[in-house]
């Protein structure tokens, strides 16, 4: 089986799902490809852009490379009415040959095209939504059908998303409110989503599990100036209001202030990075490539992210932590049994909560019983067989899962 994936943007050092997916779905024997433009991520927003420029790395159009069993393909781009439009789309997939192709959204110029092409090439077309009703404000502002904001969406989301979908085996949502959004306002039948979250990469994010691991966690803490008996809070991503890590930062200062032992460790970089760095116990430290992120979860105690949501509650829930997240968060499967919510943008609450979590006993339960719950339902490796499984029977055929095996290992994690 030949799929490819067709992603606005790609960056090597991220953990997003094509970063992911095509490493785990070419382990099950796909022959996986990944087209993608040569736009840094989050390109829209100009000010998120700049935060991850030195970290990003920049790509090449016309750059044809190999990265962990999967191809990369990197083509051109161009603005058509205002939004981003592959150039050189339907050569490629006519040099690709895909079977399958599976985009990451219902909408925009990549899911038309893709859809337009399948009449002459052939595939199969699968999309995604990952738009969560918390950054698409007209999921939550209750305006009327017939306001101009709603009936801009109608003719630019709803209709080309409708068209698309006609052409579509499946959209792979990945909550129900990304499902929620992709009915309402993205044109898609409830009858062709399926609900498929996102997954986290267990060879890289696992917990403390040998004395190698708590080598590595304490010399890792004694670098960062963390002492022994400390409870570390962890956060990583953009320092950005949207985000409002500097929430966390003024709990754990507040905490200290109390005689509390906590601490605050920041991975990203961003616009409140001073006010982070002015709080007291916390540290700031620079993105890492997500090979080396797993790591920093292990050196910590709790995982905390104060707004939106976010994949790293994942990783960080698959190396132990218990995570922290607000009480407004629509994905509660992260949270359930292994997690705390407080009431959004409230810092007592947090406060609160943080204290719950004082108590080394109850972080380990939560922390044990949130990585099994990753390692058996949202790992990669069982999100692609599911995948395998659904491209085989819109082709009509089981062969490909025989064509090469995962390792015994990787098999047992999952079963």
């Amino acid at each position: 089986m030949r799929v490819a994936l067709l992603s606005e943007t790609f960056s090597k050092n991220m953990g997003y799902l094509e970063n992911m997916l095509p490493k785990y779905l070419s382990l099950l024997g796909v022959e996986m490809h990944i087209v993608a433009t040569a736009l840094p991520p989050y390109y829209q927003e100009k000010s998120v852009s700049a935060v991850y420029k030195d970290f990003a790395g920049q790509l090449r159009p016309g750059t044809v490379e190999t990265l962990e069993g999967y191809t990369l393909h990197v083509v051109g781009s161009q603005r058509t009415l205002g939004h981003m439009r592959m150039v050189g789309l339907g050569g490629k997939l006519r040099a690709i040959r895909p079977d399958i192709v599976q985009t990451t959204a219902p909408i925009g110029w990549t899911a038309l095209d893709a859809a337009m092409f399948k009449a002459s090439l052939g595939y199969k077309l699968f999309t995604g939504n990952h738009y969560h009703a918390s950054v698409f404000p007209l999921a939550n502002n209750g305006s009327s059908f017939w306001s101009a904001e709603r009936l801009r969406c109608v003719a630019t989301r709803s209709i080309p998303g409708w068209l698309v979908s006609l052409a579509t085996e499946k959209c792979y949502a990945i909550a129900d409110d990304c499902a929620d959004v992709a009915t309402r306002f993205f044109g898609v039948p409830r009858g062709k989503i399926e609900i498929s979250p996102l997954g986290v990469d267990t060879e890289l994010f696992h917990p403390v599990a040998n004395a190698s691991d708590v080598a590595a966690r304490e010399a890792l803490r004694t670098k960062l100036g963390f002492a022994d008996g400390e409870i570390v809070c962890v956060y990583s991503g953009r320092f950005s209001e949207d985000k409002n890590p500097v929430l966390l930062a003024g709990a754990v200062a507040g905490l200290r202030q109390d005689g509390q032992p906590f601490r605050g460790l920041f991975v990203g970089h961003g616009t409140q990075l001073e006010q982070i760095q002015k709080c007291d116990g916390c540290v700031a430290h620079p993105f890492v490539p997500v090979q080396e992120l797993g790591a920093l979860y292990r050196a910590a105690d709790v995982g905390v992210w104060p707004t939106q949501e976010s994949l790293s509650m994942l990783d960080a829930a698959a190396c132990g932590l218990p995570v922290v997240a607000n009480h407004t968060m629509t994905a509660r499967e992260r949270l359930d049994g292994n997690g705390l919510a407080y009431r959004l943008n409230e810092p007592a609450d947090l406060v609160r909560v943080l204290l719950e979590l004082r108590d080394a006993k109850t972080r380990r339960r939560m922390g044990e019983h949130g990585a099994r719950k990753m390692a058996q339902g949202f790992s990669w490796e069982s999100i692609a067989r599911r995948r395998v499984r659904d491209y085989e029977d819109a082709l009509g055929s089981r062969k490909s899962s025989g064509e090469k095996r995962i390792s015994k290992e990787l098999l047992g994690r999952i079963d």
